[in-house]
């Protein structure tokens, strides 16, 4: 073995930053309570003990999880688990490193840390003291099997959680142009011919698109926020039904904070944040959902035809800047060796390249520029949200600081008033603006693409707006309302459908595109439940219920075709989807897998719609498949044979049931998992891996909330679909997930008495 080199020791036990060592006073003594499935209340007198009861509650449930992502946002994953691995967002080990090497240098950093209030800066060295308190008081044998004995394992560092958050805000941005970013090189001193690039890489673009787009697949949402005119009681009920991944460095974890007289905030968090991102207090409930704003622009290059390391704003020429990452990386044998990486930068941001997409070479590059890398008000903007007593303080709190990333925000109170803001920090390019400016080739492909040659197509300042470059809040689209607003990552267009939200810049909102299917399925229950009051039960089974709205659109159409044929060629594929729930529950049969495979096949190609999609009509098209066509007909037939084919294949058994083939492992156990893909109009979104003739599941319902309000504050239900623990040894490792299987949802304990009578007497002080 090759001992790791003293010089990368003591970058792994942390580089040193200057940021200098929170207040030394002892913090005050922090109470811990654990309810019955394994929830923490953490209440404390000061920012930096609730900080330390957050940090050590953290610790005993999820350990191994955050100190692997520190290794990532450290970019030292290569040094401590050798190149070849990958990090938990999938990220080949030296890419990650690399990438974050750039994302996280000491200089943003430390700029980050220093424009930190003081009691942010507090609470954040609470929670690192408290992580570092369950740490040190666990020896190596009653530290969790997945890192015990890890070389990797170490005391967190305040510098760590400021990398942790940096992660976070470029999620919607640079963070999915990683690969992109660490393969940018210049061009070879021979290129071939433009069209023989085009065509060698053509076959990319498609695939390449599709992996950019997938951010949205899988950290998607569903919300809908019930006004008191509507409400069973006249109080504001929200459905908060976030679609995120169940491992890794966005794996929600719940927790209730206490700062008597201060802050009584219940809800989720994703991993290194000593706040809550999606809950509710004594009088608001609030949730996000992804949103379709752009968090970023793709700057297309001018370059010198002589020096691709050149390039030219307003005729005047520029050097591309260089920076210089140096990764070590510890070999098969054990011995560490130092990578060097070049990333070429513009003054519009890196360059990033992707095949069929995003070349370079002796003519253009592409710079990107993400709108989050200036935003460092991340953590007080969630602060002021977790202590809002009402929308409309949410809604001034939202505008005033705008450090929301890449999420829209719906919120309910108990005065009855709902709230829709998609107040995100966005790049401000007016319309007029982008049709001027707009790179044709990317906007083809569905990307923000501008010159970057003319310095009138950068982004403009906004008066009233809290960074530079970015769209002032009251320019954003906002609906405060006492009815039924609703989001399920479409745009803000169809929030409510009474008062669409148009006019917007593309890059903001669009309304001429359709709606994502879920979106559609709620719109449709809505308006089928007609203008009587909606309850709890209503908005649960939209998700309990387990819905496939693209049945209702298509399968009638599908089963006609069947009766049309004769033979009994397709009689297995049209018996199954004929006696199919047309629902996505444990018990459903195997109909759902035909009917996914046939519409997965039947939806490549020109469209096969009865109906087509039509603005004036948005919730109720595309709808039908006009198989009468001889075309479809043609493609429907050989869809539900190449789907017959390939579950015959899988060697399943007619009464096979969806819950056998969908879960998730715990342990030896596989545990059957309700739901299914989004995109096939099922509300309860799950993404799978496939593993086998299995899917297992890595993501989608996460944390689920339903709140309402009676005159002693909330009345909340749901579940942390994957549990709170992610080690198996934990009793919290998967009592929630077989909750979730059960769609059981159960109370979440919010009063001292609730919370005792829910398990939570046993009280642990932090001395």
């Amino acid at each position: 073995m090759h001992p790791i080199p003293l010089r990368a020791m003591a970058c792994f036990a942390g580089c040193l930053l200057a940021i200098p060592a929170v207040a030394a006073d002892a913090p005050s003594v922090p109470r811990l309570s654990w309810s019955s499935l394994g929830v923490p209340h953490v209440e404390a007198s000061d920012e930096r003990g609730l900080g330390y009861g957050i940090g050590y509650a953290y610790a005993h449930d999820n350990l191994c999880l955050l100190a692997d992502e520190v290794l990532t946002v450290n970019g030292q994953r290569s040094l401590l688990l050798g190149g070849a691995g990958h990090s938990s967002s999938g990220l080949d080990n030296l890419t990650s490193d690399i990438f974050f090497h750039w994302l996280n240098s000491d200089e943003q950093v430390q700029a980050f840390w220093r424009a930190q209030p003081p009691a942010m800066q507090q609470r954040i060295g609470g929670y690192v003291a408290g992580f570092n308190r369950y740490l040190a008081q666990n020896p190596v044998s009653q530290q969790p099997a997945l890192c015990r004995n890890a070389g990797w394992l170490r005391p967190l560092q305040t510098e760590d959680v400021v990398r942790l958050a940096r992660r976070l805000l470029v999620e919607g941005g640079i963070g999915r142009f990683a690969t992109a970013l660490v393969t940018a090189a210049p061009p070879a001193a021979v290129q071939p011919t433009a069209a023989l690039q085009r065509s060698a890489e053509g076959g990319l673009a498609a695939r390449n698109l599709a992996e950019l787009n997938a951010f949205a697949a899988t950290r998607g949402s569903n919300a809908i926020a019930v006004g008191g005119a509507r409400s069973d009681n006249g109080k504001g009920l929200l459905l908060g039904n976030p679609h995120f991944p169940w491992t890794g460095g966005l794996r929600f974890y719940q927790m209730h904070l206490t700062l008597p007289g201060q802050l009584d905030v219940m809800g989720a968090a994703l991993p290194g944040l000593p706040l809550v991102n999606i809950g509710f207090n004594q009088h608001m409930a609030w949730t996000h959902t992804v949103d379709q704003s752009s968090h970023f622009t793709l700057h297309r290059l001018k370059l010198d035809p002589q020096d691709a390391l050149s390039y030219s704003v307003d005729g005047q020429r520029e050097a591309l800047k260089k920076r210089h990452i140096e990764v070590q990386v510890r070999e098969a044998d054990g011995k560490v060796v130092t990578v060097s990486h070049d990333v070429y930068e513009s003054r519009l941001g890196p360059l990033v390249t992707i095949p069929g997409l995003l070349p370079w070479d002796r003519q253009r590059a592409y710079a990107l520029q993400d709108v989050n890398l200036g935003n460092d008000r991340i953590l007080t903007q969630w602060d002021a949200m977790n202590r809002a007593h009402s929308v409309k303080e949410l809604q001034r709190v939202v505008a005033s600081i705008q450090g929301v990333p890449w999420v829209n925000t719906l919120a309910v109170d108990d005065q009855g008033d709902a709230l829709y803001m998609n107040a995100s920090v966005i790049p401000n390019v007016p319309t007029a603006q982008l049709a001027q400016c707009a790179d044709p080739e990317l906007v083809k492909a569905g990307l923000p693409g501008l010159d970057g040659s003319r310095s009138e197509c950068n982004w403009q300042d906004d008066v009233g707006a809290s960074q530079k470059g970015i769209v002032a809040a009251q320019h954003l689209p906002q609906l405060l309302r006492s009815d039924v607003l609703q989001n399920s990552n479409d745009s803000a267009w169809m929030t409510q459908p009474a008062a669409p939200l148009v006019g917007f810049s593309p890059l903001i909102s669009r309304s001429d595109r359709p709606l994502g299917l879920r979106a559609r399925f709620a719109l449709s229950q809505l308006q089928q439940h007609g203008d009587g009051p909606l309850s709890g039960a209503f908005l649960a089974g939209l998700v309990k219920g387990n819905q496939v709205h693209l049945a209702d659109l298509a399968l009638d159409d599908i089963l006609a075709f069947c009766r049309a044929q004769r033979g009994t060629a397709l009689r297995p594929v049209c018996t199954a989807l004929g006696q199919w729930d047309r629902r996505a529950q444990v018990d459903s049969g195997l109909g759902l897998v035909y009917f996914q495979l046939t519409m997965a096949a039947l939806q490549k190609g020109q469209e096969p719609w009865r109906q087509p999609f039509s603005a004036s009509d948005p919730i109720h098209t595309p709808r039908g498949i006009a198989w009468e066509r001889a075309d479809v007909a043609k493609r429907l037939a050989q869809s539900l044979t190449d789907a017959q084919a390939r579950v015959s294949a899988m060697g399943l058994p007619a009464e096979t049931r969806w819950g056998e083939l969908q879960t998730v492992r715990r342990g030896e156990q596989r545990i059957a998992i309700p739901g299914g893909d989004g995109k096939l109009g099922i509300y309860n979104a799950i993404t799978t891996t496939p593993d086998g003739y299995r899917f297992d599941v890595d993501g989608g319902s996460s944390y689920i909330q339903l709140v309402s309000f009676d005159q002693a504050g909330p009345v909340a239900q749901g579940l942390l679909a994957f549990s709170q623990s992610s080690d198996p040894a934990s009793k919290h490792f998967k009592d929630q997930t077989q909750l979730f299987s059960a769609q059981e949802w159960r109370s979440l304990p919010f009063t001292p008495a609730q919370i005792k009578a829910d398990g939570g007497s046993e009280v642990l002080e932090l001395k």
